[in-house]
């Protein structure tokens, strides 16, 4: 049946160490991805936070609740076997990055996006090494050979797990720098969040708020800020 759900079959989720790791077992028996691959987490504390999520089911499974063990099982059954692909793919945002992209009008927008995005590109070009230049209007304009390639490299660098993370934190913030910016602690992550929403939030301001939009940037919000946790827990 299609409403069929999983029961718990457990009475207590353990820790363990593993080859490669750790991995979380119920009442001894060891979590599997869905693709039955082996759990191997990199970290004990990602591994206590997955326990905790399997402790936390009651009669049903619901995996809609279950955020670090979903990431993990992306991280091990997709990025693991295409991690130079979701790199590439993370990689192209540099060419063409929502901080570069800055309104032609009105002029209290432009200011506001110079105040917010400038930062974070300085920031990229000092730490990254990787100057992207900001330009006016929408039409594609590409950036620098040498400071794409830098990035590329840098994201090609990232193990599975943190690759799983970033992958949200760049497809949902918009933006390759804000991405690196959040993973590498620039600033804070819901300082960084409001920067990626900048263009929404000045939409806002002018039209009036819309209760299914706030819905939906609320939901996108927190999955942001899992990834970040996630990333961090990968390390």
């Amino acid at each position: 049946m299609s409403d069929w759900k999983p029961k718990r079959f457990w009475t207590e989720s353990a820790v363990v160490d593993t080859e490669g790791g750790f991995t979380v077992e119920l009442d001894g028996r060891r979590v599997k991805t869905p693709a039955k691959a082996a759990l191997i987490l990199p970290t004990h504390a990602m591994a206590e936070q997955v326990a905790a999520e399997w402790d936390a089911q009651e009669k049903e499974i619901d995996p809609r609740v279950m955020p670090f063990t979903r990431s993990a099982n992306a991280a091990i059954d997709k990025v693991q076997h295409q991690h130079a692909e979701v790199a590439d793919m993370l990689a192209d945002y540099g060419d063409s990055d929502m901080l570069c992209y800055r309104a032609a009008h009105p002029q209290e927008l432009q200011k506001r996006q110079a105040e917010q995005w400038d930062p974070a590109l300085d920031w990229a070009a000092e730490v990254l090494s990787a100057r992207l230049l900001p330009v006016a209007g929408v039409l594609h304009q590409p950036q620098s050979e040498t400071a794409l390639n830098t990035l590329k490299l840098r994201v090609h660098q990232l193990n599975d797990f943190q690759l799983a993370a970033f992958h949200d934190l760049v497809s949902l913030s918009g933006s390759l720098v804000l991405g690196f910016a959040t993973a590498l602690n620039w600033r804070n992550v819901e300082e960084i969040w409001q920067m990626s929403r900048l263009d929404e939030i000045w939409q806002i301001e002018q039209w009036g708020h819309d209760d299914e939009a706030f819905d939906v940037a609320e939901t996108k919000k927190a999955a942001f800020l899992h990834a970040k946790r996630f990333f961090d827990l990968s390390i």
